[in-house]
């Protein structure tokens, strides 16, 4: 059951695996399956073992995590979710058709390649079909480290309400994310031939989006990247008075493509994806923490990193437009 379970530090360590892939394995969700426990995962049980409120009215505090040599073992899982929930509220999650995990500092992928005939090509009888070949890349794709060292005492934070920590921890999550969204966008654009305005001298309109739409043959155009303020001069278009919202106020073209705005594009540039088939995100092993001095309360230090590196996966799932 949940509440004999061991928790000891060396769970942070096993090779391929999470601390709450271990605490599931110790503690398997099935196993509560006609319970009111079932809807909770192993790490959420023993926050429920040890009384650990993370929200609502009658929220902890920090220091509630160190009551015990055991709870405190799940301090370091807290801010692992709390910085991932951050990373998960950025815009990285509009442009990631697949994810891959790895071990290594350098990924190989594969590349893909239609030959000189189109999918439209017909074949004769007895004749040999057309080829999509597919092989190793030349090229490995490098991992890159972001991360953020937080500095707090385990005094200044202690009497601190988990939910009101949780936030912060969610804010640098996402600033995190927004920095790693940079390296995804260069990937995307620098894959590109950007298309120019289709006329300099009346300048960006819509007439732009739509050519940027029928750019798109074989994939179909899901998602539109673009900075702030091209975003706000597009929402101004006339176009865009009546048009509809999509899910939960999503900003959406009148061909249905999604709007969406980041900082971390610079200059006169829009990046049209099919979200299903454009960027492939390779991440090396999880959130990286220093989980003893976490446990052990040596908190003047908090580092966070992340290794990750994108490839772009279908070339025609990507197109852009730039001008000066």
């Amino acid at each position: 059951m949940y509440d004999t379970i061991k928790l000891e530090k060396s769970m942070y360590n096993l090779t391929g695996k999470s601390f709450s892939q271990a605490l599931e394995e110790m503690d398997p969700t099935a196993s509560y399956a006609d319970s009111p426990l079932g809807k909770l995962d192993a790490f959420e049980r023993q926050l429920k073992r040890f009384d650990i409120h993370l929200n609502g009215p009658d929220c902890d505090r920090v220091e509630k995590f160190f009551t015990t040599t055991e709870s405190a073992v799940l301090f370091p899982e807290f801010i692992r979710r709390a910085i991932l929930a951050g990373m998960r509220d950025s815009i990285l999650t509009e442009l990631v058709a697949v994810e891959t995990k790895t071990t290594a500092p350098s990924y190989t992928p594969f590349s893909i390649s239609d030959g000189n005939s189109g999918f439209s090509t017909t074949t004769d009888e007895g004749a040999k079909l057309p080829a999509t070949a597919i092989t190793l890349a030349s090229t490995a794709v490098s991992m890159t480290k972001f991360g953020r060292l937080i500095t707090a005492s385990y005094e200044v934070i202690r009497q601190q309400k988990l939910d009101v920590f949780a936030v912060t921890l969610r804010s640098i999550g996402m600033r995190l994310a927004n920095a790693v969204t940079k390296q995804a966008l260069d990937t995307l654009y620098n894959g590109t031939t950007p298309a120019g305005l289709a006329s300099t001298s009346t300048g960006f309109g819509y007439g732009d989006l739509a050519a940027l739409y029928g750019k798109f043959t074989d994939y179909d155009l899901t998602t539109v990247i673009t900075t702030p303020e091209l975003l706000s001069k597009i929402l101004a278009m006339s176009q865009m008075e009546n048009q509809r919202q999509g899910k939960q106020g999503e900003l959406l073209l009148p061909f249905g493509a999604k709007l969406v705005k980041s900082s971390q594009l610079s200059g006169n540039k829009i990046i049209g994806i099919d979200k299903r088939f454009a960027l492939e995100q390779i991440s090396c092993g999880d959130i990286i923490l220093e989980t003893d001095k976490l446990i052990d309360c040596q908190l003047d230090r908090i580092a966070v990193s992340v290794s990750v590196g994108f490839r772009t996966l279908m070339g025609d799932a990507v197109k852009s437009i730039s001008w000066t």
